[in-house]
């Protein structure tokens, strides 16, 4: 694997522990015109349930991270053939398979370290923190709230040690959060 880094700073990563808003916000931030791209997490867990498969957090828990890992690259790549310069929304960032791999305490691969690093998006990342009030477990999140906090830290200090700056971004409405988002991108990051 080359060592050359592709950046984007079009790409900004939205991200955050279980069940803290995230997704919805992000379907706030479409219907304002910007472009998402949706989690890949959600989609392995359906099709692996679908198809019988064993890559799930509740069975196989590496076969899980590392298709995790090729999915969040795929992701990345179809993304660079966007032809904008507009903001575009990632629901998470590969780092975030870096989160889960200390999460659940699996040993950290020479490759998901290079791809983290080499894979970059826009500095800023916004964080969505834990919110007891509107977390809810469903057929894919079966962690409870504590899980959702740790996730959180450890997301916190991935980021960080990834060099990206952190902007939390506040409890409030999903418009509210949406609009704080897209101003500050608008504001700071392009």
């Amino acid at each position: 694997m080359s060592n050359k880094k592709i950046y984007r700073d079009n790409f900004i990563v939205i991200t955050g522990g279980p069940g803290s808003g995230k997704t919805t916000v992000l379907e706030e931030i479409q219907k304002n015109g910007y472009k998402i791209v949706s989690e890949v997490a959600r989609e392995i867990i359906q099709t692996q349930v679908s198809s019988n498969g064993d890559a799930l957090p509740w069975k196989n828990v590496k076969n899980y991270r590392d298709l995790m890992l090729d999915k969040s690259v795929d992701s990345y790549l179809a993304a660079l053939s966007t032809p904008t310069n507009q903001p575009l929304f990632f629901d998470r960032g590969i780092p975030d398979t870096l989160t889960y791999s200390h999460l659940i305490n699996i040993s950290i691969s020479k490759k998901l370290e290079d791809v983290a690093r080499k894979y970059r998006y826009n500095k800023q990342v916004f964080i969505l923190p834990p919110w007891k009030e509107i977390y809810i477990n469903d057929q894919e999140r079966k962690q409870d709230f504590d899980e959702a906090v740790e996730t959180y830290n450890i997301m916190m200090e991935t980021y960080k040690q990834l060099d990206y700056e952190i902007m939390e971004v506040p409890r409030m409405g999903i418009k509210q959060r949406a609009n704080y988002i897209i101003e500050n991108v608008l504001h700071n990051c392009m």
